[in-house]
């Protein structure tokens, strides 16, 4: 998990607390402090280490170097083979890990993702669901035109993540520049049919991917997946021309057609 300055501490909280209740508890837990904090983060995470003083490995980076940095340096303290993402304002389903360690013991796999629930800022009222598709080919297809894993509730062989290079920097993409690499260089997904996360979509998401600086690097990292033979022309051609529709429509609309077009509102997939 990294955090940063702009994060709220009750979100915080509640996202650490979400991991330490799971049904299969971390053997240990990597917080990046991805520069300087403010008091009340500083003042949440540290109740957390004084509470479990052996559990947590904190490390602070001087300035913010974003995402991808930060998880980069988290990566470097990971002992284990198997390692679970977090985002810092999401919350974890209690049987999360346990789920997703059944299927790395039973399935060849390097990426388990599943299920996002996604609500504004009652966890409790979900709007939409992200579901993916479950299976290697099915995921391999996916993502030729969209990210094919929830990036806060994954989890991960350590050693397939750095033989595809780690994250890199590419704004708003990290994950799923990530994810094709991974994919590219043999790397085995998998996605399970249930729900792993309560992911938090309100706080100014639907407004970040809208606007001319969002599609001009849309635009490259989708050309980067045609120029590298992950994606062929006409992916390259509806992606960007769907997706640049989309950032240019009025954010009420563009959080409109994220919830009808791209989701799912079936409460059964809990």
């Amino acid at each position: 998990m990294s955090v940063y300055a702009k994060e709220k501490p009750e979100y915080l909280k509640d996202s650490i607390q979400s991991i330490l209740q799971q049904t299969e508890p971390p053997s240990e837990f990597i917080l990046v402090k991805d520069g300087l904090l403010t008091a009340e983060l500083d003042q949440v995470i540290n109740i957390f280490t004084i509470q479990y003083p052996s559990l947590f490995i904190i490390i602070s980076l001087e300035k913010n170097q974003g995402i991808a940095a930060a998880l980069n340096e988290g990566l470097k303290q990971c002992h284990y083979k198997l390692v679970a993402r977090m985002d810092s304002d999401d919350i974890a389903i209690p049987d999360r890990c346990k789920w997703q360690l059944e299927i790395f013991s039973s399935q060849d796999a390097d990426i388990v993702g599943g299920i996002a629930a996604e609500f504004e800022s009652d966890p409790e009222q979900i709007i939409s669901y992200r579901k993916l598709p479950e299976k290697q080919e099915e995921i391999l297809s996916f993502a030729k035109r969209r990210n094919p894993f929830n990036h806060s509730c994954v989890m991960f062989r350590k050693s397939a993540v750095l033989a595809a290079g780690g994250y890199r920097f590419f704004r708003y993409f990290e994950d799923y520049d990530l994810w094709v690499r991974m994919l590219q260089n043999g790397a085995k997904g998998y996605n399970i049919s249930k729900v792993l996360v309560h992911m938090r979509v309100g706080n100014g998401l639907y407004r970040r991917r809208g606007g001319l600086q969002y599609v001009i690097t849309m635009v490259k990292f989708r050309w980067y997946l045609f120029s590298t033979g992950f994606a062929n022309f006409l992916d390259f051609l509806i992606c960007t021309l769907g997706q640049a529709s989309v950032c240019f429509m009025p954010e009420w609309a563009r959080k409109l057609f994220y919830k009808k077009i791209l989701r799912n509102s079936n409460s059964e997939l809990i």
